[in-house]
């Protein structure tokens, strides 16, 4: 497939409850692109260790993560993407299957995660008992190229536009 130099491809990643999804819903709106909400493609396999409170493994991740690529590939104009991304190594995949990926990295302490994730029982398959195993799993992608990072307890509107004003500058760092 081939990218439109133009297009902004954008991952809104950080741990549990940082706001992935309510960043990138409304950073799409925004920049008028599709949203992918990462955890809807998880396997219903990992879904249900999630529930448990077991922590998902690389390969556990695996196939999501190829999953994740592809969605990225089949959206030529761009697309804005929510996606944990924890490891150098998954940013990386997913740099692989769409060049010139961007990324906002939502930071957040442990006691607001765990704040928020356990705000969310009930409606999210995430179990309060992961928040510790995400931060124990994140390798911060600061100083990394493309990355932007936000201080995920700044209100809504303010994340929003500091990560489109960031998209407008066509900077990678």
């Amino acid at each position: 497939m081939s990218f439109t130099p133009s297009s902004v491809y954008l991952v809104v990643m950080g741990v549990a409850g940082c706001g992935k999804s309510s960043l990138g819903a409304a950073l799409a709106q925004a920049e008028g692109l599709p949203l992918i909400e990462g955890d809807d493609h998880h396997s219903p396999a990992s879904r249900e260790k999630m529930r448990q409170g077991i922590a998902l493994t690389d390969a556990d991740r695996e196939g999501w993560l190829a999953t994740l690529g592809q969605l990225l590939q089949a959206q030529p104009q761009g697309v804005v993407l929510t996606c944990s991304a924890l490891k150098k190594v998954y940013r990386d995949r997913l740099r692989s299957a769409c060049p010139g990926l961007r990324f906002v990295f939502l930071e957040i302490d442990r006691t607001h995660a765990g704040q928020r994730v356990t705000a969310r029982a009930g409606t999210h398959f995430f179990s309060s008992a992961l928040v510790d195993s995400q931060f124990a799993t994140l390798e911060s992608p600061v100083g990394e190229a493309g990355v932007l990072r936000l201080d995920a307890l700044l209100d809504l509107a303010t994340l929003q536009q500091q990560a489109s004003g960031w998209l407008a500058t066509k900077e990678t760092a």
